[in-house]
């Protein structure tokens, strides 16, 4: 029985990714003539799979140097985004008046777009680089302060009443009784926030034309090398995909610690 379910979760991704490739070689063979094939999406873009460090350029890099120009910005923004978004998430759960004063203003920015953010960050920074980190930060912050604000106002009364017959102080009931209790919805907020992350540093990478994977993706485009655009975006989708289940396996890990 054990043996079969784990033949079948093998079995099944790999029927949806040949399935997938299959659609891909027809529409490429009959509907669009410019989508090119699975093989010759292959034969274009091997050199850049198989020596993924190489360097001829700012642009004309491996794919896998291009990938890390990419994680380190996204790791200073979320970093940023998590820092500045986990303590206004407490303030926002702990205080009503807090609430009441910024809730309006947060329901306001959470839904701007990164290409709004972006040309506000290039005004107040003058370079592209750290305007990419303060788009990230700003964008990817409100799954953070959400659910942990969420996190907060769930935490059982009972809890609350113990800590306070314990006559417990402001901060040892902050890190014996709220902050445990939150970290599952914290958790949440924190792997929301980093494919938010990823998100928008594909979006600022296009936009600036910094070296990244979204600067090469966007030259390509303008260069009309449809391969490279599709292994960009395969690219960053497994990355994605790969930063998801870290998260996912971190909180796992966190939980039973």
């Amino acid at each position: 029985m054990i043996a079969a379910q784990r033949l079948k979760a093998c079995t099944l991704p790999f029927l949806g990714i040949a399935g997938v490739i299959g659609l891909w070689t027809l529409l490429s063979a009959t509907v669009s003539p410019d989508l090119p094939s699975p093989l010759r999406s292959w034969e274009e873009s091997k050199r850049y799979i198989l020596d993924p460090f190489f360097k001829e350029g700012e642009m004309n890099q491996g794919i896998g140097r291009l990938a890390l120009y990419s994680l380190e910005r996204v790791a200073k923004g979320y970093l940023l985004a998590i820092i500045l978004g986990t303590p206004l998430g407490f303030l926002l759960g702990l205080s009503r008046g807090f609430t009441q004063a910024f809730d309006p203003l947060i329901q306001i920015l959470r839904p701007i777009s990164p290409l709004a953010w972006l040309p506000l960050g290039l005004i107040l920074f003058q370079r592209s680089e750290p305007a990419a980190l303060f788009t990230i930060a700003i964008c990817a912050m409100w799954p953070t302060v959400i659910n942990t604000a969420v996190g907060v106002r769930s935490i059982n009364q009972d809890y609350v009443n113990v800590g306070r017959v314990l006559r417990l102080s402001r901060w040892q009931m902050l890190w014996k009784i709220i902050l445990p209790a939150t970290v599952p919805y914290l958790f949440t907020g924190y792997r929301l926030s980093l494919g938010i992350a990823w998100l928008v540093i594909v979006a600022a990478e296009m936009l600036t034309g910094a070296a990244g994977v979204g600067g090469f993706l966007w030259q390509e485009y303008n260069s009309l090398v449809y391969s490279h655009i599709i292994l960009a975006i395969i690219t960053i989708g497994l990355i994605g995909y790969a930063l998801d289940r870290l998260m996912g396996l971190a909180e796992m890990r966190f939980q039973r610690a």
